[in-house]
């Protein structure tokens, strides 16, 4: 093997692969086009502004956003408020306290209330010509005040038209009046015997407007409105709708460097509204948080009074007993006592007092659960105990039996939703169990070792004697009860402190306010910009798919790459009405061209004295093909050569026309053996020139074209003429000019610039690669240089030195001048 063959093999057959290939994609014609038709896309940009500017201005709505920060402090004591300093993790940086906050300013209860409270399934909104705006509840002049006892129709607009006087008139819409009717009693909907549309009716402020399907009354608003308003839309919601809406807007977060640091923030189509609700919110929380706190604390205070009052007793009939002791067997004191064994025991048995003090008050709290009214429910400080998450399990309890109450009014016991509530209850009820059981078992060991202490201590009392040791049990007994007692009196004197001094634990930093504040969203000016770049991309795309669909050729240096044909010369556009340019402007650039091409000639056939037979073809029709012949010819008539030319495009003649001459016979009369070949051959302007016509069309012309006479024509012309070109048919069409290309000296493809597909050109670009085809020139038509300054291969024109016959009409393009000034300014002219 020859080294490097394998790799030499391969690489000419990749480059026989791109012969014939086009781009896919013209860039540099794309961005061209882009910028011939600026005048779409500074259209498109106007239009989007003028979009935008609408949108913003008449219907975007506004949504605005307030926010709050409030601390939670760290010394609760109730189940409702569970306690923020114990180390529990749960949820985010162990602040159970803050998230149990954050899911009580987003439970449904809570929100329910504020939604009755401030009547906020009562829209506000009024009406322009074209934009619908949201008002805040104190923005009105009115209120309205609806009868909850009477049934309503939500979602139905009510209209409301200032009048004189103070009075207003109601409309109501001509078509949306429904039998269903919402109950703000139960909350739920009621048919109703079908009733024709109220009509419109004045009304005053605080007079009652009676419907089958409306109850309210205006209330004027006490403050002053600084907006005149042409109507009032009110709108009525559902109270479980505006729940859902109304949780949807809230956020709660928690400051990163203090968790106990909650910010809350609403968002809302009204300022106003967004900001009294969260003020109101809060006000409501920190109520709610102090209720929670008091009751517990006063059943703790309960609790221990009534306990006190119990073991009051007991230490009274102690201390008779033990002084009935003394006086009747005259024991006041023991000899020889073991003093340190006796006070050990004594403060085992208190720890023992309080252990057991501490198992009531669980007792107690077992007992409370076990009887679902939780409202009667102690502290866990009673108990010695501080859990978070015991806490936050009872405030779920009792969510869960209110939540089961309302359920219970609206479904049957064995309903899938009062089987769900009570699988959460049962749920959580165990959850609680667990942890009092844990707390029962810690309490039980430490009462069990100290048993067994106090046991070893005792083992030297059996040497007393039985008297002695009768007063001994008596005195540790009263001093048992004793340290009970002491133990809840000073519970007692600590809850009476917290109810005292209670407050909540909750503490606004920043209230919400009405700062000004612009709106969150929506974000005009992004909108903007995508309604304008959106535009922008119409043009951008549709140019950009008719230049992926647009296959014909349009770069010259594209072409030569993908053919790998020579070429003669680039032909310009002719703006003249025939195709005789040589002939009659012969100072024009395009005239120049064509000798441009003539010189070129020669490199595409030997010098020789032989007759020259130059052949013209193209792709299909309309690629210039016969304009090109003519003016070819021509110039070589003018040259001094004696020069003809041919027809032979048999199926559809031209070449009479522009010379003027009569086509009534030609070629395909010759060919059929008519008429002779003088009798076809005509003189023309030029002496040196003469023209054969192709004649009549015949009905079998590929078969006169590769006929033995049409060869022997081509040979007795060659003994008469320097030249003879041949305008033959196009060879996307018919397979003729193939066959005559065996008699020509040289063949000349013509491509028109953005009218020749590609894909035309890779039958003859494939016949010329595979040498079935020699001798073989491209000439570009029809090309149109958009800079000036000529096409970049010396055939073009617009050269601005009053050269060629166009240049007295040529103007240098803006671009060109400012270059051609800025040369002068600084010497380079």
């Amino acid at each position: 093997m020859i080294p490097g063959k394998e790799n030499t093999s391969k690489s000419a057959s990749q480059q026989s692969e791109k012969v014939g290939s086009f781009a896919f994609f013209d860039v540099e014609h794309f961005v061209r086009r882009i910028i011939r038709n600026w005048y779409w896309f500074a259209l498109m940009a106007a239009f989007g502004y003028a979009i935008s500017w609408v949108y913003s201005k008449y219907y975007a709505q506004r949504i605005y956003a307030s926010n709050l920060s409030l601390s939670i402090s760290n010394n609760t004591a109730s189940y409702f408020t569970p306690n923020q300093s114990i180390n529990f993790i749960w949820g985010q940086n162990g602040n159970q306290d803050g998230i149990y906050l954050k899911k009580m300013l987003l439970s449904r209860s809570h929100n329910e209330y504020l939604v009755k409270q401030l009547d906020l399934f009562i829209n506000y909104s009024t009406k322009g010509v074209i934009k619908q705006t949201y008002l805040d509840k104190y923005d009105s002049p009115v209120f309205l005040e609806v009868d909850k006892s009477h049934l309503q129709q939500v979602n139905y607009p009510i209209t409301l038209i200032p009048k004189t006087g103070g009075r207003y008139e109601v409309v109501l819409p001509d078509e949306g009046q429904t039998t269903s009717l919402y109950s703000y009693v139960t909350e739920n909907f009621t048919t109703v015997s079908p009733y024709n549309r109220p009509a419109n009716k004045v009304i005053s402020v605080n007079e009652w407007y009676v419907s089958p399907n409306f109850k309210f009354r205006l209330v004027k608003n006490p403050q002053p409105t600084p907006i005149v308003l042409e109507n009032i839309i009110l709108n009525l919601s559902t109270v479980n709708q505006t729940v859902n809406d109304l949780v949807s807007t809230i956020n709660v977060d928690f400051d990163k460097e203090i968790n106990t640091i909650m910010i809350i923030s609403k968002s809302g189509y009204n300022l106003n509204g967004t900001v009294n609700f969260l003020n109101t919110s809060v006000d409501e929380l920190q109520r709610k948080r102090l209720i929670d706190r008091n009751t517990v604390d006063k059943n703790t205070e309960n609790y221990l009074y009534e306990n006190l009052a119990k073991i009051r007793k007991k230490l009274d009939s102690s201390a008779l007993v033990l002084n009935n002791m003394k006086i009747s067997e005259g024991l006041y004191d023991i000899k020889d006592r073991d003093e340190k064994a006796l006070l050990r025991i004594k403060e085992l048995e208190t720890k023992k007092a309080d252990l057991l003090t501490r198992i009531n008050s669980l007792n107690s709290i077992r007992n409370t659960l076990a009887s679902q009214n939780l409202d009667r429910m102690i502290s866990m400080n009673a108990a010695g105990i501080e859990d978070g998450v015991f806490s936050a399990t009872v405030s779920e309890l009792k969510a869960l039996y209110l939540k089961r109450r309302e359920l219970a009014l609206i479904y049957t016991p064995n309903s899938e939703p009062m089987r769900e509530i009570n699988r959460l209850i049962n749920e959580a009820r165990g959850n609680s169990n667990g942890s009092l059981r844990n707390y029962y078992t810690t309490y039980l060991n430490e009462i069990a070792k100290i048993d067994r202490l106090i046991a070893g201590e005792s083992i030297d009392l059996v040497a007393y004697p039985e008297k002695e040791r009768k007063y001994l049990d008596a005195e540790r007994g009263y001093n048992m009860i004793e340290a009970t007692y002491n133990t809840l009196l000073t519970k007692q004197n600590e809850t009476q402190i917290r109810v005292a001094t209670n407050k909540s634990d909750i503490t606004v930093i920043d209230p919400a306010k009405n700062l000004g504040q612009g709106p969150i969203a929506p974000d005009v000016q992004r909108t903007k910009y995508s309604i304008i770049g959106g535009l922008l991309l119409l043009p951008l795309l549709i140019i950009g798919i008719s230049e992926v669909l647009d296959n014909r050729v349009r770069n010259i240096k594209e072409l030569l790459q993908a053919t790998r044909i020579p070429l003669l010369g680039v032909i310009g556009k002719n703006t003249h009405d025939n195709n005789l340019t040589v002939l009659e402007q012969p100072r024009s650039s395009i005239s120049e061209a064509f000798r441009g091409i003539r010189a070129n000639l020669r490199f595409l056939h030997k010098e020789d004295n032989k007759s020259k037979v130059i052949l013209l073809t193209s792709s299909v029709g309309g690629e210039g093909k016969t304009y090109i012949s003519i003016n070819i010819a021509s110039v070589l008539g003018l040259s001094g050569k004696k020069t003809i030319l041919l027809g032979m495009d048999l199926r559809k003649p031209k070449i009479f026309g522009d010379f003027k001459i009569d086509n009534k016979y030609g070629i395909s009369n010759y060919l059929t053996g008519e008429v002779d070949m003088e009798r076809i051959i005509n003189q023309t302007k030029i002496p040196n020139l003469h023209v054969a016509t192709s004649g009549p069309i015949p009905p079998n012309p590929s078969e006169l074209l590769m006929s033995d006479r049409n060869i022997k024509f081509l040979e007795d012309l060659k003994k008469i003429y320097d030249f003879i070109v041949i305008d033959s048919p196009p060879v996307g069409l018919v397979a003729d000019p193939f066959e005559l290309m065996k008699y020509a000296d040289a063949s000349i493809y013509v491509v028109r610039h953005e009218y020749t597909e590609k894909y035309m050109l890779k039958m003859i670009t494939e016949k010329y690669q595979n040498r079935e085809v020699q001798n073989l020139g491209l000439v570009y038509n029809d090309y149109q240089q958009q800079q000036g300054y000529g096409y970049g291969y010396g055939y073009g024109y617009g050269y601005g030195y009053g050269y060629f016959d166009e240049d007295k009409n040529y103007q240098e393009p803006t671009l060109i001048k400012i270059r051609n000034k800025l040369r002068k300014l600084f010497g380079r002219a």
